[in-house]
């Protein structure tokens, strides 16, 4: 009886402390990265699913957003999809549809329409899924639309350009309607021809192509043969980038450098054809394109964490001109040293998101 009890003790210690074990495993909290303990006592929005909309992915400035969208995501702990539609609005409905049906956390919406997103965005908030767009002509309750100042940006360009010509002579515009920023921009150049009478508008054109560039050198250079002489054009005011960029191609093969071209819009490939003297292309105006990634991604992040945002956010632009700049070669990454208001925006940050980087 006595070796009896005594084995009943042992097994009732042996269980006691299995249960005490056990009992400290859960009140332990767990840092394994694996399963997202460290990253969820800082950031409860960690691995959350994020879809880029995109009407087109098109040249250096769309790489560098996209870099931007992706640098902050990853910095609180997500993971992106981009989805681009080559400028097909139809295509690009359905990339919105498709996000909503694999129930992603967040959608971010690059240009676009009202009449090919709004019903799918509608769907996305039902669903609770937060929308922020980026130049997108949306205006559904609950959605933040970002904008860079497209009015001021036109105006900077323009106005430097009818300083540089004496407020009179012939110029080019390049622009194409159907996005809300041209049409912004469209506003101020109204405005522009109606304050210098004596600047005339000799040609226009512009299509957003998969080859915007390439058409648009195609065009300029038909354009210079059909104005062959020194003085028949005095400049260029280029709505975007990809149009500036194939406008100073046709005009340096010309050598007809005398014709100046001012722009919106910059990237790392911008920048270097304004630094290099042989281009035509002398001064542009625009927001880190990075930087416009990085802050929609942090308002849709205030939206997943709960906090009240504007339903407009307008970007500030600045003005980059060639005398601004060094000799040397440089990237937009150094180009706050010599333009005072690029990069490195804090717009959109809060306490809390900077302390759920992932550091």
């Amino acid at each position: 009886m006595a070796t009896w009890k005594k084995s009943a003790m042992l097994v009732l210690v042996l269980v006691l402390s299995i249960a005490m074990v056990a009992c400290g495993a859960k009140t332990q909290p767990s840092t394994d990265a694996s399963n997202g303990g460290e990253a969820a006592a800082n950031n409860p929005l960690a691995g959350k699913k994020i879809a880029l909309i995109m009407q087109i992915n098109l040249g250096t400035f769309s790489a560098q957003y996209i870099e931007g969208v992706k640098e902050q995501v990853q910095k609180l702990g997500g993971t992106v999809t981009v989805n681009p539609a080559e400028g097909d609005l139809a295509k690009m409905a359905s990339n919105l549809d498709a996000a909503i049906n694999q129930k992603v956390d967040g959608i971010l919406i690059d240009h676009g329409t009202a009449e090919a997103l709004e019903a799918g965005v509608k769907r996305a908030l039902e669903k609770k899924i937060p929308v922020v767009a980026f130049d997108a002509d949306l205006k559904v309750p609950g959605v933040t639309v970002l904008e860079q100042g497209d009015q001021k940006m036109a105006e900077q360009t323009l106005e430097q350009l009818a300083k540089d010509i004496g407020g009179k002579g012939n110029i080019v515009k390049i622009w194409v309607a159907g996005f809300a920023p041209m049409e912004r921009r469209q506003i101020a150049y109204k405005a522009f021809q109606a304050k210098y009478p004596d600047i005339k508008e000799v040609a226009a054109f512009g299509a957003a192509t998969q080859n915007t560039a390439l058409d648009t050198q195609a065009q300029m250079e038909a354009i210079l043969k059909k104005y062959p002489n020194k003085g028949d054009i005095t400049a260029v005011w280029a709505a975007w980038d990809e149009f500036a960029k194939g406008a100073a191609r046709a005009i340096q093969q010309a050598g007809r450098t005398e014709i100046k071209i001012y722009g919106i819009d910059m990237s790392d490939e911008d920048l270097q054809m304004i630094q290099d003297t042989k281009t035509s292309w002398v001064a542009s105006a625009a927001v880190d394109p990075k930087d416009i990634g990085r802050i929609q991604v942090r308002y849709l992040y205030q939206k997943m964490h709960g906090d009240e945002t504007p339903e407009k956010v307008v970007l500030e632009p600045v003005f980059v001109s060639r005398d601004q700049l060094p000799k040397e070669q440089i990237s937009t990454a150094d180009l706050s040293k010599h333009v005072k208001g690029w990069g490195g925006s804090e717009q959109g940050y809060t306490d809390w998101m900077k302390k759920a980087e992932v550091k």
